[in-house]
């Protein structure tokens, strides 16, 4: 049964009119307080990870637990379904099981802290924030184990738990927490940082709160959700058709040597309501790459992409969630049941958008980009350096952004909201390697009138033996181009031994044993392509060609002939445009640089590994 709330105050908030002006200044005071969460987290947390990249998520809700300014939506309702205790003030809730909060949180390394907000004895507002931990137990450093077969192999569970009662926190059962993983400091740090970043929109509510009057300051949360309601019924109004349009996309494989793994999803619209059905993806996999997709977090997925995609200036909250029926099919790859293992599930939460993209896009082609979401690559490389310290390094790598119709895709980039990348700086003042080589990789960005952006060359040279694991995908199918752009490289990893010898590492993979000296080439996938290359136009070729964003070479997929010396031969260009118009036939919606079957039959020669087997189911 959902949490009971203990408020000494029952009495009801009630609504009232609010002055345009009241509302836009509460607006741009929780935006700010939603920023200075993350300002507080970023100066108190320890681990790269949340500190340096920004792998944590804010957020504040109204008093029904509804986000109002945050990032990744809220998780509040799937909690308190399955919190069956008491809600008191002073009280702070831990969990990282997705099983046990519906999947608010996807895998084990998400710390989910929420927090009520008192005032005057009544729930005036929650906030909460989850930060990817770079350690939390489990059979391998960095707890993502691509082998696992169960959750209890990933690391350790924490069921809903009170971690602060009645302003008291419980610090017998976070050293109990603390006990089980590999860097305690690290964690410690980083869940007193999120905390504080908790703590810190509560004292701005209460102050909002006080300074406008409860009544006020609610009635304009309600404002807000309105707004967005409002704002994006027109957008759903426009983009989803009343006629079922479908789209499936791959994950290449589990890791296990199976795939790759269908997602497919159905959209259509009934009145205002956009229903999102994915019937027809596959069964869950035995590995960790299955991801809990929690529908109300799809519904965040749906609001940031179209918001960002049609009107950017919309503030994103959850007020359009009774607009989107979402189905997923229990025990599919997007609905395991327990205890399937989850710790690897970043390659599904990636591809969404792209099937996103590709499913909307059908209804609006002219608004359509390629695909280059498609993962999230991780490196873990952990030891003991040459003075007998452990050292634990988690890193996620960029990939290209894919062509857009307003134009170019941003090379090496990351699509995840505020994330940016580790300075390599800090990289080799903490870890035992160091960046040899920090670049876009030219020509990986797909072909077209808008070119997806390049993915990125990082060389890591490592200067103590120890072990890594790479989490990637996109090595077997290609991040695929739209309305005549072609796709985007695909992601390579290779060891080069300080031997010499060199090894094609598999895109998911645990426990490789290296030594000091070893090179670690880790390559991502380019974005796809938007729109005819041969329209694009030829002084953008040149100044790729220029930047070594593109080669001379290169430049012919775009029908542009230019010599070593950076000089266009228009005739030949002319010529050679006409010739590839000819050659090519019809322009589809979609490039995916050819079919399963015949990705999967050249993928040796293609990529240096063995291709993965079809599922069971499959046959």
């Amino acid at each position: 049964m959902p949490a009971s709330l203990i408020q000494p105050n029952n009495q009801p908030f009630k609504k009232v009119a609010v002055d345009t002006v009241t509302l836009d200044i509460i607006e741009n005071a929780m935006s700010n307080a939603r920023n200075e969460m993350d300002a507080v987290l970023m100066r108190t947390a320890m681990s790269p990870g949340i500190r340096e990249q920004g792998d944590a998520f804010p957020m504040i809700a109204n008093h029904e637990g509804k986000m109002v300014v945050g990032q990744f939506g809220s998780f509040i309702y799937g909690f308190l379904e399955a919190y069956d205790g008491t809600v008191e003030e002073g009280d702070i809730f831990l969990t990282n099981d997705p099983y046990m909060c519906a999947g608010a949180v996807s895998h084990l390394p998400d710390w989910l802290i929420l927090m009520p907000i008192f005032k005057d004895g009544r729930i005036i507002n929650w906030s909460a924030m989850f930060g990817h931990m770079s350690d939390v137990g489990g059979k391998v450093p960095g707890s993502l184990p691509t082998d696992a077969r169960t959750i209890f192999e990933e690391g350790i569970r924490i069921p809903p738990t009170k971690i602060y009662k009645n302003g008291v926190m419980n610090q017998d059962l976070l050293e109990l927490i603390l006990h089980n993983v590999r860097m305690p400091h690290w964690n410690r740090s980083d869940f007193n940082a999120i905390v504080a970043a908790c703590k810190t929109a509560g004292r701005r509510c209460q102050e909002l709160a006080e300074r406008f009057g409860d009544d006020v300051y609610t009635s304009s949360l309600g404002e807000m959700l309105d707004r967005n309601y409002i704002a994006m019924r027109e957008i759903i109004r426009k983009v989803v058709p009343e006629t079922k349009q479908s789209f499936e996309d791959y994950i290449c494989d589990d890791g296990a040597g199976l795939g790759p793994y269908t997602i497919r999803c159905t959209l259509w619209r009934e009145g205002d309501k956009a229903i999102f059905d994915f019937t027809g993806t596959d069964p869950q996999a035995p590995s960790s790459v299955n991801f809990y997709l929690n529908e109300e977090m799809f519904k965040m997925f749906f609001g940031a992409f179209t918001i960002n995609l049609f009107d950017p200036s919309i503030l994103f909250n959850d007020g359009f969630y009774d607009l989107v029926d979402v189905r997923i099919p229990e025990g599919s790859i997007l609905k395991p049941k327990f205890p399937a293992p989850l710790s690897c599930r970043t390659h599904l939460l990636g591809r969404i958008f792209d099937v996103m993209s590709g499913l909307l896009g059908q209804g609006s082609p002219d608004a359509m980009s390629g695909a280059g979401f498609s993962d999230s690559p991780h490196l873990m490389y952990s030891g003991y350096d040459d003075n007998g310290e452990w050292f634990q390094l988690f890193q996620i790598g960029f990939g290209g952004v894919p062509g857009r119709p307003l134009g170019d895709g941003m090379d090496g980039h990351s699509l995840w909201p505020g994330f940016t990348n580790v300075p390599n700086e800090f990289v080799e003042a903490y870890f035992p390697l160091r960046i040899e080589t920090y670049e876009t990789i030219i020509d990986s960005g797909g072909a077209g009138k808008h070119r997806g952006g390049n993915g990125l060359r990082v060389g890591y040279r490592l200067l103590a033996n120890g072990q890594i694991s790479i989490h990637d995908d996109r090595w077997l199918t290609y991040p695929w181009g739209v309305n005549g752009g072609e796709p985007g490289q695909r992601g390579h990893k290779e060891l080069i031994k300080a031997s010499g010898e060199r090894q094609v590492l598999p895109s998911k993979c645990d426990r490789v044993q290296v030594e000091k000296g070893d090179l670690l080439l880790f390559d991502t996938w380019g974005g796809g392509g938007c729109g005819d290359p041969l329209e694009r136009d030829i002084e953008a070729v040149v100044r790729d060609v220029e930047r070594e964003l593109v080669s001379p070479g290169g430049a012919r997929r775009f029908g542009v002939v230019i010599s070593a010396a950076g000089v266009v031969d228009q005739q030949a260009t002319d010529s050679l445009r006409k010739e590839m118009r000819q050659a090519r036939g019809e322009i589809g919606i979609f490039n995916r640089g050819g079919t399963l079957e015949e990705l999967k039959a050249r993928c040796l020669e293609d990529t240096g590994l063995e291709a993965p087997t079809t599922p069971e189911w499959e046959h």
